[in-house]
């Protein structure tokens, strides 16, 4: 069977504004595949779990029946995955991705900003991190780079510690989301060490000279003692012809995760523009012209996985007029 999966991280618009986005949409083709959909399976995740319901199946897949209690404890542990990912081989002993970030404040708590949204580059990233390097070593830990988004800290006595990814925290009061467990204030101690080191660094005054964020903070998340056996069965950067060739595949569309994460809803509004170009039309078609048996479309926001499943039969209900609000009725405030 020629099965396609597309995997849509925040296809799933807010209530406040769905209705409004809806208005200004032009997707005719993910209209007819959610709407004729045969099936419709949706999970819920719990409001503040530490992982959004898209990175639980990039981690390896949601189990029909566990994915409340399973994935809302603690971030992947992909941090060796990672570290691999980028050629390196480390010592053994429990390593976590440390993230360089930028928090800011808001009226009464921090909140954490989208790491894409920081730009920085890899000069800055080698200055910031040679000076938290050196505070590591002095507190007894031991911190790698990666590049310039992603360095590795070993804790090996924070095994237990239980982390949140950075989108899942993105935007939000990050005491919610913050590690948690018996040495966190070994870690608020040596994020602190940092942030006082950064708040008067050359390159933060340097950036804020030129209007942009400082890099004011690190973010502890993904610790792992050793590679995953779950790997990633998504695929990213494909292209809609030569998955429909395929006849099979799982791929991930994350055009609308960053400006959903920003709230950018007019970035968000060209994106889903852009994917009915290059895969909903492809998509539709080739299921109209039997090149494709089944679709699975995978649609998230914060809290919600629901999966539509087209087949060709499906598509020839023409009685259900095309509509976007399948994906509505999935919003949440």
């Amino acid at each position: 069977m020629k099965h396609l999966e597309l995997l849509l991280p925040f296809a799933i618009p807010p209530l406040p504004l769905a209705q409004d986005l809806a208005r200004e949409l032009k997707v005719p083709a993910l209209s007819l595949l959610i709407s004729r959909a045969k099936t419709l399976h949706t999970r819920q995740f719990e409001e503040f779990s530490r992982l959004l319901p898209h990175e639980a199946l990039l981690s390896g897949g949601v189990t029909d029946t566990a994915a409340r209690q399973d994935f809302s404890a603690s971030s992947p542990a992909d941090t060796r995955d990672k570290m691999q990912a980028l050629g390196l081989t480390p010592a053994e002993g429990h390593w976590f991705t440390l993230s360089p970030m930028h928090i800011h404040i808001a009226r009464d708590h921090l909140v954490l900003t989208d790491q894409r949204r920081l730009g920085i580059s890899e000069a800055e990233a080698r200055a910031l991190f040679a000076s938290a390097h050196t505070i590591c070593e002095e507190l007894g830990k031991t911190l790698l780079y990666g590049d310039a988004h992603t360095w590795f800290l070993r804790a090996d006595d924070w095994a237990g510690m239980q982390t949140a990814t950075p989108d899942a925290a993105c935007g939000h009061n990050i005491d919610i989301w913050m590690a948690k467990g018996g040495n966190e204030l070994q870690w608020r101690k040596l994020q602190n060490e940092i942030q006082m080191q950064w708040f008067t660094d050359k390159v933060n005054n340097e950036r804020e000279m030129q209007g942009l964020k400082p890099v004011n903070s690190v973010w502890l998340w993904g610790g792992s003692s050793q590679v995953s056996q779950q790997k990633n069965p998504y695929a990213a950067n494909a292209q809609a012809d030569a998955a429909i060739a395929a006849g099979s595949g799982r791929i991930l569309l994350d055009a609308l995760l960053e400006p959903a994460l920003n709230e950018d809803w007019g970035a968000w509004l060209d994106a889903m523009h852009a994917l009915e170009a290059a895969w909903y039309a492809p998509v539709a078609t080739a299921l109209q012209n039997g090149n494709l048996d089944r679709l699975t479309l995978s649609a998230t926001d914060a809290a919600t996985l629901a999966d539509f499943t087209t087949t060709p039969w499906s598509l020839r209900k023409f009685w259900i007029k095309p509509s976007f609000t399948p994906l509505i009725s999935l919003a949440r405030p």
